[in-house]
């Protein structure tokens, strides 16, 4: 690359060029977060009932599913409730979201958020339509806010418990499970229900990674081994040609 007139370009190792290298690996991730921050100003920047209007309109609750099934699915993965929570999804996104993108690289990021996000608001929005039709609910709850990108944040940090080596693979799985798994035992929402789904999934999406593509194994130290590392059986000796039979 040529640097621009009139200046020099960035240095390989200069902050500036590990930045960029480090957005160029992660397109889908950053792309995802820009558009949040986008809708996050647009949010803070409206009226208090604009401001409702446009998080009731986003979400893919039961009212907006029926009314809109697919644009809602899509939208309401780009918005937040609260754009004060923008600085803590930008540092969970660059340490959860990135990392997952580099290794699974963009299509199968994609395929394993996006469809845990899917999957995760189809599933606790009809939880919720089962407690409405069995009166544990009110019927208002058809319109409740349920927008977010916490479903996909959920699955990506389940499939990121392959990426770690052990031990941290271990302490780093306990802590997912307990930080999910305390919600859903104690007063669950539909929301916990929903990111229990997505870290399942996350979990399921073993295949997808590289680890599983190369047929990786760990031997009793711990150390990886692929299937092309496998000890091979020895070759049968040759046998004496005068005990040959034919047949």
């Amino acid at each position: 690359m040529q640097p621009p007139p009139g200046g020099r370009g960035p240095s390989p190792g200069s902050p500036v060029a590990r930045v960029r290298d480090w957005v160029r690996s992660s397109p889908g991730t950053h792309i995802w977060l820009l558009v949040i921050g986008i809708t996050s100003l647009v949010i803070a920047s409206a009226s208090e009932g604009l401001g409702q209007f446009l998080v009731h309109r986003t979400s893919s609750n039961i009212h907006e599913l029926n009314e809109h099934p697919l644009p809602s699915l899509l939208i309401s993965g780009f918005w937040i409730e609260r754009p004060g929570s923008f600085v803590l999804y930008a540092v969970l996104f660059e340490l959860v979201h990135a990392n997952v993108e580099r290794w699974l690289g963009s299509g199968r990021w994609l395929l394993t958020v996006g469809g845990a996000h899917i999957a995760a608001t189809l599933a606790s929005q009809e939880l919720v339509l089962l407690a409405i039709e069995g009166h544990r609910l009110p019927r208002s709850m058809t319109h409740v806010v349920d927008i977010g990108v916490s479903y996909g944040l959920a699955a990506a940090a389940g499939v990121l418990t392959y990426r770690l080596r052990p031990p941290w693979r271990y302490g780093y799985l306990c802590g997912l499970l307990v930080f999910f798994a305390v919600p859903l035992l104690t007063g669950a929402s539909f929301t916990d229900f929903g990111h229990a789904i997505a870290l399942v999934m996350g979990f399921a999406a073993w295949p997808l990674t590289p680890a599983a593509a190369a047929g990786e194994l760990r031997d009793h130290d711990g150390r990886p081994t692929t299937g092309g590392d496998r000890a091979q059986p020895p070759p049968d000796p040759e046998p004496d040609p005068g005990s040959r039979q034919e047949r």
